[in-house]
C-alpha cells in the first residue's frame, strides 16, 4: 500500500477525515469518528451528576471514508459522553459493545469514581492570548531544559503550597527567574498529554511518573494542574496550561512537549481497552494475520503508521498542540516507530514523517526524534529526514552522549586500572564539532540533539558517582534499567567523604557540562544537573513520584558552583557564535553561518594521525572562527586534555590571531576567567580538564 504526502495527510477540500471528534455549530455539535471494520457505534452522554449514568444513546451513521458522524443538540459544550462499539468477532478485532469508550479526538476529560474516562466537549476556544506570541528561538541559539511538568517545582520553597507541581507553578515568577537565570531557552517537559499507569505497577503499589503512557493525544495531564483547576473541570486544566504556555512565552521562553504517539496506555492483547482497540483494533494498531500484536516498543502495543486514520490523529494532535495551544514543538519518544511501513521496517520517507516536517501547520514547530526503537532495524540515528520545505528533523544522538561520557569517565577508569586509555581524542573531536560523520551535509550540526543525560539514565552526577545501577525501588530484583551506563564512580561507590574523590567528580561533571554546552548541534540539559542532583544510582526512577525524584531547590555550596558554572557556559555560547555554526564548513570555501576549523596539538603544530588516535596523546587544541551571515565575527580556542596529568600547552600561532583571552576553565570550581596569553607561550593545563579562550 503506497500513499503519497499531499493525499493522505494535507487535508484537501474533500478529505473524509477532516473535522473529526466534536466540532460546534448552529445545529448543535457533530461527533465524527472513524472505524473501518466498526458494524455499529453509539454516542453515550451521561447524567451531569453521575458519570456513569448514561442519560441518552445516540447512533452514529456511517460515510465515506469509513467515518461516523452523528449531530445533536445535546452535544454541547460541557456535556460528558463515550463511544460504544459493534464489530466482527474474528482475529485481529477486540470489539466489545458494553465499554465505554474515549472519542480519540476528545479535548478534554473527566475520571469517574472507579477510574474509568468520559470525553468532555470543550466549548469554543475563547483565551484571551493578549497579543503574546511565539518567542521563535533560532535552532543555533536554543538550549533545551528537559523537565518534568511536576517534578520541576514540587520542592520549590518560593511557591505557594497550591502550586507547587503544578502548570500555574512551571509559570510562576519564581521559575521563570530561574530558568531565565540559567539562560536556557527552551524547556521540553516529559509527557503531559493524559496518561494512566500501567496495570503491573497498579498492582505493585507503584505509579508511572514519566508519563509514556498516554491515554489521549489531545488533552492535558488533569493531575498536573492546581486543584482548583481539576475541581473546574476539563475545560479549567486546560486554561491553566494554555495559561502557563503564555506566560512562558511573555518571558521569552519556549515550551516542548515530549510527545509519545508510539504506544498507548491500552498495552498489550489483554490490557485495558479503553479507546483505539475498541474502535478499530485491526486498523490502528500493528499484528500479525492472527491478531498477535507487532510490539517494536516494549510496551505491549505499538500505533500503525502505515494506515492512513492512525497517522493522521498523530498529525492532528500536533496540529492542535501547536496551533491552539500554542507550543513551540515536539520531541517524538521512539520516533521511528511512527516511520515503519505497512511491513513494519523503517523508511526514512515514510509519509508521516515527511508530514511532520512539511506541514505548514507546524513550520515553526521544533522537531525532535528520538530516532529509535526496540523493534528490528529500530537504531535510525542519522536517518530521519532532512530539509524539505521545512528545515528537517533534530534527533537524539545517544553516539555524542556515549562518547563523550567515555572520554571523561570510562577511558579515565581503564586507565587508571590499565596504564592507559582505550581511545585517542579524535573520537571525541567529532562530536565536538556536529558529528558530520552521522548527519549529511544539507541537514548540518543543527540536525544533532547533543545531550550527556536525560530523565531515563543516571543523573550528571550519578554518572560520576556510581559504576553500576541501584534499582531495587523499582521492584524489578534490578533487572530493570541499561547495565551500558559509561560511567565511573572514581573509587567508591556511591555516596564519600573523601573529598579527592570529591573533587575530580565534579571536576568530571564541569567537564561533561563544558562538552555539552561548547558543542556544535543543540545542547539538552536534564532538570538538576546544572547543579548535580542526584537519583542515588538508580538510572530508571520512571516508577517514583517522589523526592528520589523532584528537582531539589536547596543547595549545597559546591552546587551552587557548579550552578554558576553552567550559568557562565550558556552565556559563552550565546556570546560565541563560532561555537553554534548551522553548517558545516568545507575545506577552501568560506560557508555562511559555518565554522572554520584548525586542529593543534599540545605542542602547537598541525594535528597528526598519531595526534587524533593515540590513546597516550589525548591533548588537542581547536580553533574555530565564524563565518559571518547574521552576527559579527567570532573566534575560540578550545583546548581538551584527556588524560590525569598536568600537560604543558604551547598556544598556536594563526594568521590574524594576535592574542587569547581565557573565558572559561573546567579546573576552576569557580569557571575562572580572566587574563591574555599571546600565541606561542606555553600554558600548564591541569589533568582533565577543558579551557576556553577568545581569539583576537
Amino acid at each position: 500500500m503506497t500513499h503519497t504526502v499531499s493525499t493522505l495527510y494535507c487535508m484537501p477540500d474533500a478529505d473524509p477525515l477532516d473535522g473529526l471528534g466534536v466540532r460546534l455549530g448552529p445545529r448543535g455539535g457533530e461527533l465524527r469518528v472513524w472505524s473501518a471494520s466498526a458494524s455499529s457505534i453509539e454516542l453515550c452522554l451521561f447524567d451531569d451528576r453521575d458519570l456513569n449514568w448514561v442519560a441518552k444513546t445516540i447512533p452514529l451513521t456511517k460515510g465515506a471514508g469509513d467515518v461516523w458522524s452523528v449531530t445533536s443538540k445535546l452535544l454541547a459544550p460541557g456535556v460528558k459522553y463515550s463511544l460504544r462499539a459493534d464489530g466482527p468477532n474474528e482475529p485481529g478485532h477486540a470489539f466489545d459493545p458494553s465499554l465505554h469508550l474515549v472519542d480519540p479526538y476528545a479535548r478534554g476529560l473527566w475520571r469517574t469514581q472507579n477510574g474509568e474516562f468520559r470525553a468532555y466537549v470543550q466549548p469554543d476556544d475563547d483565551f484571551d492570548w493578549g497579543g503574546v506570541e511565539k518567542p521563535r528561538i533560532p535552532m543555533d541559539h536554543a538550549v533545551l531544559y528537559e523537565a518534568h511538568a511536576k517534578g520541576l517545582t514540587k520542592l520549590n520553597p518560593h511557591l505557594p503550597e497550591e502550586l507547587r507541581g503544578t502548570y500555574a507553578g512551571l509559570a510562576h515568577t519564581s521559575t521563570i527567574a530561574y530558568l531565565k537565570d540559567l539562560g536556557v531557552t527552551t524547556i521540553e517537559l516529559l509527557p503531559v498529554h493524559q496518561f494512566v499507569s500501567e496495570q503491573r505497577l497498579i498492582k505493585q503499589g507503584l505509579t508511572n511518573y514519566w508519563g509514556y503512557n498516554t491515554l489521549n493525544f489531545f488533552t492535558p495531564h488533569g493531575a498536573y494542574a492546581t486543584r482548583e483547576a481539576q475541581s473546574g473541570g476539563a475545560g479549567a486544566v486546560l486554561r491553566e496550561f494554555k495559561g502557563m504556555v503564555k506566560l512562558l512565552h511573555e518571558a521569552g521562553l519556549e515550551v516542548v512537549l515530549d510527545v509519545v504517539y508510539n504506544h498507548t496506555a491500552e498495552e498489550g492483547l489483554g490490557g485495558p481497552t479503553t479507546s483505539l482497540r475498541g474502535l478499530d483494533n485491526k486498523h490502528y494498531y500493528r499484528q500479525t494475520a492472527d491478531g498477535e500484536y507487532v510490539d517494536v516498543t516494549g510496551c505491549g502495543n505499538s500505533v500503525n503508521t502505515a494506515t492512513p486514520a492512525a497517522a493522521r490523529l498523530i498529525l492532528d494532535s500536533l496540529r492542535y498542540w501547536a496551533n491552539d495551544v500554542q507550543v513551540d514543538g515536539f520531541r517524538f519518544d521512539l520516533a521511528a516507530t511512527l516511520g515503519r511501513d505497512e511491513m513494519n521496517e523503517f523508511q526514512t520517507d515514510h509519509p508521516l514523517l515527511l508530514a511532520i516536517r512539511d506541514d505548514p501547520a507546524l513550520a515553526e514547530s521544533k522537531i525532535i526524534a528520538e530516532p529509535w526503537d526496540v523493534g528490528m532495524g529500530g537504531w535510525q540515528v542519522g536517518n530521519f529526514p532532512g530539509p524539505g520545505t521545512a528545515r528537517g528533523w533534530t534527533e537524539w544522538n545517544d553516539g555524542y552522549r556515549d562518547r563523550a561520557r567515555d572520554f571523561w569517565l570510562t577511558d579515565i577508569a581503564a586507565d587508571r586500572a590499565n596504564g592507559t586509555a582505550p581511545n585517542g581524542i579524535g573520537s571525541l573531536a567529532r562530536r565536538l564539532t556536529g558529528s558530520a560523520h552521522v548527519f549529511s551535509a544539507e541537514r548540518g550540526p543543527l540536525a544533532s540533539l547533543n545531550f550527556i543525560t536525560a530523565h531515563d539514565g543516571f543523573t550528571m552526577a550519578d554518572l560520576t558517582a556510581y559504576d553500576t545501577k541501584h534499582n531495587l525501588g523499582n521492584g524489578e530484583n534490578n533487572r530493570d534499567g541499561t547495565d551500558n551506563n559509561h560511567s565511573f564512580n572514581h573509587g567508591v561507590e556511591g555516596p564519600t567523604t573523601d573529598e579527592a574523590i570529591l573533587g575530580v567528580r565534579r571536576k568530571a561533571m564541569r567537564n561533561l557540562m563544558g562538552t555539552l554546552l561548547l558543542s556544535a548541534g543543540i545542547p539538552m540539559i536534564t532538570a538538576g544537573d546544572e547543579f548535580g542532583r542526584t537519583q542515588r544510582g538508580n538510572n530508571n526512577a520512571y516508577c517514583h513520584d517522589s523526592e528520589l525524584t523532584w528537582v531539589p531547590w536547596e543547595h549545597e555550596r559546591w552546587q551552587d558552583d557548579l550552578l554558576t558554572v553552567t550559568r557562565q557556559l550558556i552565556a559563552l555560547r550565546r556570546e560565541n557564535p563560532a561555537l553554534r555554526p548551522v553548517r558545516y564548513g568545507k575545506w577552501g570555501e568560506t560557508v555562511p553561518s559555518a565554522t572554520q576549523m584548525d586542529w593543534y596539538n599540545k605542542q602547537g603544530l598541525a594535528m597528526s594521525v598519531e595526534d587524533w588516535d593515540s590513546p597516550e596523546e589525548r591533548t588537542l587544541q581547536y580553533l574555530a572562527a565564524s563565518t559571518p551571515e547574521f552576527e559579527p565575527f567570532n573566534r575560540i580556542l578550545l583546548v581538551v586534555h584527556g588524560l590525569e596529568d598536568a600537560v604543558t600547552v604551547t598556544l598556536p600561532e594563526h594568521e590574524g590571531v594576535h592574542s587569547y583571552t581565557l573565558l572559561w576553565d573546567s579546573n576552576d570550581p569557580d569557571g575562572g576567567g580572566g587574563g591574555e596569553h599571546g600565541p606561542g607561550s606555553e600554558l600548564e593545563i591541569a589533568g582533565t580538564s577543558m579551557v576556553l579562550f577568545r581569539a583576537h
